[in-house]
């Protein structure tokens, strides 16, 4: 079973968080696919991820620019791995029924979104009646991460 961690964001944005994560999941060698809600929010985070920080430049691709298998990261609203990713992130209340199928599991809500932190709640109950190892991340301060205990 893979670990699933749940981030919650209460500092930054997503699309600034998912860039610090990417950038953690890349550094370490792996793949990542990030699944979110709609083919708008693809769009949106492909773009932020274009721009978010000049100076740095995450390889990351969508249906639209396709080659899935050259990308390090793929960002969709579809259940696939075209990539052969190790990382699956969930983002904007994206569900998963195939985070089985990763070695790990990340899943990003918005800690100022009450209906982001019942879904949360709900699928951390889920997930935790599979014996899966869960972890739980809150947001610093200044936006780095901190391990709270379960």
């Amino acid at each position: 079973m893979p670990e699933v961690g749940f981030y919650h964001l209460s500092k930054t944005p997503l699309d600034q968080a998912l860039y610090q994560i990417l950038n953690k999941v890349l550094f370490a060698g792996k793949r990542a696919v990030v699944r979110t809600s709609s083919e708008e929010r693809v769009d949106f985070l492909n773009a932020s991820l274009w721009t978010i920080d000049p100076a740095s430049f995450l390889p990351h691709g969508t249906r639209k620019e396709g080659h899935a298998s050259e990308q390090p990261i793929w960002i969709t609203h579809d259940s696939d791995n075209p990539n052969q990713a190790d990382v699956l992130v969930l983002t904007d209340g994206a569900d998963s029924k195939c985070w089985v199928d990763y070695e790990r599991c990340i899943e990003i809500f918005d800690g100022n979104d009450e209906v982001a932190v019942l879904a949360a709640r709900k699928r951390w109950k889920e997930i935790k009646n599979t014996g899966s190892r869960l972890t739980y991340w809150q947001q610093k301060d200044l936006g780095g991460w901190e391990k709270k205990e379960q």
